[in-house]
């Protein structure tokens, strides 16, 4: 498959472009897009064949579920049966946004959509693109990341040219992605709303507006069973080194990342090493990347995925990572690392 590849105005997307994209997912094709958290790989959501598409393109299980991306509130209606009042109250104050909330599934939604659950993930996305292709592409677009499974996710029409060049058929280069973690995900389609994937929208805020909001108690831990949300079970977000996340007093951390690092360097293996303004000088690696200061946890956020991707590009194979504080949207992202990582932590 010859995969094509158009630039698209990020704020004003011409509407050229977008038909074009769109006549590709009406016809049953897939269209990667950008969206403010990281570019998603778009089909029709009731359209099962391109649901299985999606699942083939990115060697995805297929019991992980797809998100439905829509562009207003009727089309989650048709999309979803049952709906809570609580699903209103969220829309209200977070879309269009990074929010997707999973409630029970319109019969006429398809199980290969919604990873054989009887529930449906949806999310209202506030990119102009996204917004744009979704309407025009007739109201539901089944979208994951647009990355081969199991790898960090794309924040550029690049990482997704690198993962599914020739297994897709278009890609709209709208730029970098401004968030660069996925939406939250919060489950409203049994008793109390519980957070799956944490990320922009934190439980303070949906707690603002419902009230008591649970954690998943796997979200630091392996899940076993069927997931009921995307990235819940199966490795994701993870380099092709050996990554470690040292969690203590920053000064014992240091210490003890640099003894790692010697001894990989011992046996000949490139080292690479994620921190912050604060502490990069401390260590010395063949990659030292600083995703910013420690106080600006969504700048560090947005650039993760894009330097785990470069330590594959420059062959790291020993990767050792700072940990971030996990009030607020440092939840996010360090549930993402913990992932990335394959739960590989050490305590100091």
């Amino acid at each position: 498959m010859n995969t094509g590849y158009l630039k698209v105005d990020p704020e004003k997307p011409e509407e050229n472009i977008i038909e074009e994209a769109a006549e590709v997912i009406r016809a049953g094709g897939l269209v990667a897009f950008p969206t403010e958290t990281v570019y998603g790989l778009g089909g029709d959501a009731f359209m099962a064949e391109s649901s299985k598409k999606i699942y083939a393109a990115k060697g995805r299980p297929s019991d992980n579920p797809l998100i439905v991306h829509i562009a207003d509130i009727e089309a989650a209606e048709k999309a979803g049966s049952d709906i809570p009042g609580e699903f209103y109250l969220l829309s209200d104050a977070f879309w269009p946004g990074p929010l997707t909330m999973i409630v029970k599934r319109n019969p006429d939604m398809p199980l290969e959509t919604t990873g054989g659950l009887d529930t449906v993930a949806m999310r209202m996305p506030s990119h102009p693109v996204a917004e744009a292709l979704i309407r025009a592409s007739g109201g539901f677009i089944a979208a994951p990341s647009a990355n081969a499974s199991g790898r960090p996710s794309p924040t550029t029409a690049k990482h997704v040219k690198d993962d599914l060049d020739g297994r897709i058929d278009l890609i709209l280069d709208g730029g970098s992605c401004s968030i660069g973690l996925e939406s939250t995900i919060v489950d409203l389609s049994c008793g109390k709303p519980q957070i799956l994937r944490p990320g922009f929208i934190t439980k303070e805020m949906l707690e603002d507006v419902l009230g008591g909001v649970d954690l998943d108690p796997t979200l630091f831990k392996p899940s076993a069973g069927r997931p009921k949300a995307p990235g819940m079970r199966y490795r994701h977000y993870a380099p092709q080194g050996e990554m470690h996340i040292y969690i203590g007093e920053q000064q014992a951390v240091s210490s003890r990342i640099n003894a790692e690092l010697d001894k990989a360097k011992a046996y000949g293996r490139r080292c690479g090493v994620i921190c912050t303004e604060e502490t990069k000088d401390k260590y010395a690696a063949d990659m030292v990347v600083s995703v910013g200061s420690r106080e600006d946890v969504k700048g560090a956020a947005a650039e993760i995925y894009s330097v785990l991707r470069e330590f594959d590009d420059r062959g790291i194979e020993v990767i050792c990572s700072e940990a971030f504080s996990e009030e607020g949207y440092g939840l996010a992202l360090m549930n993402r690392l913990y992932k990335a990582c394959g739960y590989q932590v050490v305590r100091v």
